[in-house]
């Protein structure tokens, strides 16, 4: 954890920017895999992590905006308990190491909602993604089960995303931290990939050095020959020489701070040509978004700057065709990159993901587009000193896409679809690098950066 007086400064300003009411902070449950005592790994809350640093199950908290009292709920160890997991800190004592000085059993949660309620007083709850804690708020709330997300405060979700998504010192060491698992767990599979070996067994390495290192991968590692497809968690085929291998992983530090990395490499070793070509313009776009980067610009511009360099790259191909300008504003990029250039990154690898994009990754003045490929465009809005976000352009030949396309004629005036059909099995490149926002640029997380051209992937899975 970080000292008592990170996570009581942090407390201090959310209450000061909501007007009044109660602030309700439920934590994480373990959740059994296929019966109660065999569970997944357990994972706290980030929003009760970053106000209240406890990792552990079962606990919840409150902030009375009126009064300022601050109180954790959560019970103390049984005789039973020690025996299954040994002595543990009193719940008082844990309090007191983040700051909070009122305890209370969990059973007291309800009394103490109903007694506000009663009261008259507003509530205050984030956006449930877990089942357990929306049986929680129907129980002690009586908040419509289906329309919890909608019912979450406003004002709630303004103030913690405000806080969360400017990193302080302590949280860019962590962040630093995660990129150099994340880097080992890339720069392994890169030098051990080799033609014969089943997809699986480099997941395997890169998911013990998570663990190794932090607690977990900061999310279910996608590493796959068919990269076209663009979150594939499959990893049953076999490495054949003159495919290509995506793999986007990260890890979480043992504070859960989170690292994103992704890198195409060629499953036999050495690109062809035609790869070449393609990791080239990728390279391209994605190095031109990490120089354009700086506070004051959107990140929506440097998207549209990022996907200029790829239309421009594939029209010098033939594959499109064109004023390139056309193009990106018609949208035709994104027969190649349906995604955006990238989101924010903290405590979660899609920061705050749960609390909603249009308060993440825009806000009142930046509206998420509703364009194809420019709709997925996570983050958007205006980027300022603190933010950490990640720079993954792509490239990718998706069959059905480019059929659908072709038979509905989208964009023909821009897509040479005959010269896709030679395309059709080359599967995806992605290249993914983790950026901190400074106060005049930008810098890549991490003490190393992760090879990113052709010539330097094909020298390290040489040696």
């Amino acid at each position: 954890m970080f000292s008592k007086e990170v996570y009581s400064n942090r407390r201090k300003a959310l209450a000061s920017g909501i007007k009044s009411g109660i602030l309700l902070f439920l934590g994480n449950s373990e959740a059994g895999i296929n019966y109660i005592d065999n569970t997944y790994r357990f994972r706290q809350d980030s929003s009760f992590l970053y106000f209240f640093g406890l990792d552990a199950p079962d606990l919840a908290a409150v902030i009375d905006l009126e009064s300022g009292e601050e109180i954790i709920f959560g019970n103390d160890v049984t005789i039973d308990d020690i025996i299954w997991m040994g002595p543990q800190p009193a719940m008082k004592d844990k309090a007191a190491s983040v700051g909070v000085n009122k305890v209370l059993p969990s059973d007291e949660l309800g009394k103490y909602l109903e007694k506000a309620k009663a009261s008259g007083r507003k509530i205050h709850f984030l956006p449930p993604y877990r089942y357990h804690n929306r049986i929680q708020l129907f129980k002690m709330l009586g908040a419509d089960f289906d329309n919890q997300r909608e019912l979450a405060s406003e004002e709630f979700i303004k103030g913690v995303v405000a806080l969360r998504e400017i990193k302080d010192k302590f949280e860019i060491a962590e962040l630093d931290k995660a990129a150099d698992i994340g880097y080992a767990m890339h720069y392994t599979a890169m030098r051990m990939a080799k033609a014969g070996m089943v997809e699986q067994e480099l997941v395997g390495l890169m998911e013990g050095i998570a663990i190794s290192h932090g607690t977990m991968p900061s999310f279910p590692i996608i590493l796959s020959q068919n990269g076209e497809t663009l979150h594939n968690h499959t990893h049953h085929q076999i490495l054949t020489d003159g495919r290509l291998l995506v793999m986007d992983a990260g890890a979480e530090t043992n504070m859960h701070y989170a690292s994103d990395f992704t890198r195409t490499i060629p499953a036999g070793g050495k690109f062809t040509q035609k790869q070449k070509d393609i990791y080239n313009i990728v390279s391209a776009a994605n190095d031109l978004a990490t120089a354009m980067t700086k506070p004051g610009i959107t990140y929506r511009s440097v998207h549209l700057a990022a996907v200029r360099v790829l239309a421009q790259g594939l029209i010098n191909l033939g594959l499109m065709k064109g004023d390139v300008d056309e193009a990106v504003a018609a949208g035709a990029h994104a027969l190649f990159m349906p995604h955006g250039l990238g989101h924010q990154m903290g405590l979660d690898v899609h920061d705050m993901e749960d609390l909603g994009e249009k308060y993440v990754g825009y806000d009142s003045e930046h509206i998420r587009a509703t364009q194809f490929g420019l709709k997925s465009l996570r983050m958007g809005k205006m980027l300022r000193p603190g933010h950490v976000i990640t720079n993954e352009p792509g490239c990718y030949f998706i069959p059905a896409l480019i059929e659908k396309w072709k038979n509905e004629g989208i964009n023909k005036d821009f897509i040479n679809f005959d010269k896709l059909e030679g395309y059709y099995n080359f599967g995806g490149i992605r290249i993914e690098d983790d950026i901190l926002v400074t106060e005049k640029g930008c810098r890549l997380l991490g003490e190393k950066r992760l090879p990113n051209t052709p010539e330097a992937v094909e020298a390290e899975m040489s040696k």
